[in-house]
């Protein structure tokens, strides 16, 4: 299984066209993919690699989203060879002309979330920073419409999401191991030309060239969660081309695989104690327990009870242990989820497992038609190619006692997580990425404290990583993952301060 709560909640309608690898011309002078013009057009609705939906509305006060193609090598160490294309959507500047800065480019994480169907979701959300930026937003390769990963059929995925993905006997331990056997030899069957050329690495050289296509001297850069990762290797190896940039729901970029994992399981941990101690506390009564104690032990039991008998979910489908796990985690991305999670516990005490299935589906990238997006896949190819490590059963086994201990609902789940990269095509690039970048403008690092799939204490550790004078620590004490989208006013100002007018805020500065 995958590390599914490493991927942002898929919270978006998709928006995709199809990509295809290609050695054709893309418009550029004697292989210079640089000089490269790119043809703007109206968005089209997305096909099923982004989760299908409807083209991105008008844009607020008129105009279109506009979507285009830029090449890029297949293979970095060969940058005159066969390239690929990358989906990318804009939404022009909508101040005056002569105040406008660049392009502000943004990668909503991940790994495998597509921006060409991020960016119009949220995209009133940023209305201040399109004052004075064109706002874009990319499929990274191997994403979306970017020659997307490949592995199992919609009818497949189904059957796997299905399975057990927190074993209790030797029995389930070996179908586990199998099963994620079958799904890494289905992704090297059908995606073998891209697997080796996912990693963060070239995500970050294709946003250089992406720059500098769009014409800017340098890389006006908003990245949240997985996307601070790609900020901080592409300041690691491009540190004069960076310009403003924000890391939002910061990535520890110092841990390995395993100890993201735990952080992860204690980030979530977290996040379940704020909901249960926020139903409790209301003057209303909470529906789902007497005390936060009381409403994690019925959340305990009733995922027990789901391990030896599902309930009706999304019929055929029944809600599983592990739907059910996948859905309370979707839920806690955001505080504005808590009464859905509230809702789908009660309806699943009295045996209808419709809500959290629903919750489920959003993390897992399907949409209602039973089609998935190429999320998982694409999460479990970029995964694989940067994380060295490849951990077993055995392995495994070893660290539940620790993973229950962060926490006793979703260690196990999380700890199992960690085998979904054993048996991989390609090897893993580093135990940890690097993102040492002496020399680089500074660096917005926002942390939440209540985020739950970046714990705050990364954002430290972001703010270490990248050197003495780059990384500029804030603080936000709020729920959910990530904080600008919060709305919180302290937050925004400070985001918008320095993006639109390069006032660096203070160090440490806290806002609550």
């Amino acid at each position: 299984m995958p590390n599914p709560f490493r991927i942002r909640a898929a919270m978006t309608t998709a928006l995709v066209l199809s990509s295809l690898l290609t050695g054709c011309s893309d418009g550029s002078k004697d292989g210079d993919l640089t000089a490269q013009t790119l043809n703007w057009k109206s968005c089209p609705a997305p096909d099923e690699a982004e989760g299908g939906g409807d083209s991105p509305s008008p844009l607020p006060g008129g105009g279109t989203w506009q979507c285009a193609t830029m090449k890029a090598p297949l293979d970095w160490a060969n940058p005159k060879g066969p390239t690929i294309g990358l989906a990318l959507i804009r939404a022009k500047a909508s101040g005056d002309p002569s105040r406008r800065i660049g392009s502000l480019i943004f990668n909503f994480g991940g790994p495998g979330g597509s921006g060409v169907t991020t960016l119009p979701a949220f995209g009133e959300d940023y209305a201040a920073l399109r004052t004075r930026y064109d706002l874009v937003s990319f499929d990274p390769r191997g994403v979306g419409r970017s020659d997307p990963v490949e592995c199992l059929s919609d009818a497949q995925l189904d059957d796997y999401f299905q399975q057990d993905a927190t074993p209790d006997t030797d029995a389930e331990r070996t179908a586990l191991i199998n099963r994620t056997k079958q799904f890494n030899a289905a992704c090297e069957k059908n995606s073998k030309t891209i697997l080796p050329h996912v990693p963060t690495t070239d995500a970050a050289r294709d946003i250089d060239l992406m720059r500098q296509v769009l014409g800017d001297r340098q890389l006006h850069y908003f990245g949240i969660s997985y996307g601070t990762e790609l900020g901080g290797v592409y300041a690691h190896l491009f540190p004069k081309n960076v310009g403003r940039a924000v890391f939002d729901a910061v990535v520890d970029p110092t841990q390995n695989p395993e100890q993201s994992s735990l952080g992860q399981a204690k980030g979530f941990q977290l996040a379940l104690d704020n909901f249960a101690e926020d139903c409790t506390s209301k003057t209303t009564e909470c529906p789902i327990g007497d005390t936060p104690q009381d409403v994690k032990d019925r959340i305990a039991k009733l995922l027990t009870d789901l391990d030896s008998k599902p309930i009706p979910g999304i019929l055929p489908r029944q809600l599983t242990q592990t739907a059910a796990t996948n859905g309370i985690a979707q839920s806690l991305y955001s505080k504005d989820f808590w009464e859905y999670l509230t809702e789908g516990l009660e309806e699943a005490y009295d045996g209808d497992g419709k809500i959290l299935m629903l919750l489920s589906d959003s993390m897992n990238g399907r949409n209602q038609n039973g089609e998935y997006s190429n999320i998982t896949a694409a999460n479990i190819a970029i995964n694989c190619a940067d994380q060295k490590p490849r951990y077993t059963a055995d392995f495994v086994q070893q660290r539940l006692p620790e993973f229950r201990a962060a926490s006793p609902l979703f260690g196990d789940y999380l700890a199992w997580g960690m085998v979904s990269c054993t048996n991989w095509a390609v090897p893993g690039a580093a135990d940890h990425p690097d993102v040492s970048a002496p020399g680089s403008a500074p660096i917005l690092v926002v942390g939440n404290t209540g985020d739950p799939a970046t714990p705050y204490e990364g954002a430290r550790k972001m703010v270490e990583a990248l050197g003495k004078g780059v990384g500029v620590e804030l603080t936000y004490k709020g729920q959910g993952h990530g904080a600008y989208d919060s709305k919180n006013k302290c937050v925004q100002g400070a985001v918008n301060g320095y993006l639109l007018e390069g006032t660096v805020p203070a160090a440490g500065k806290v806002c609550a």
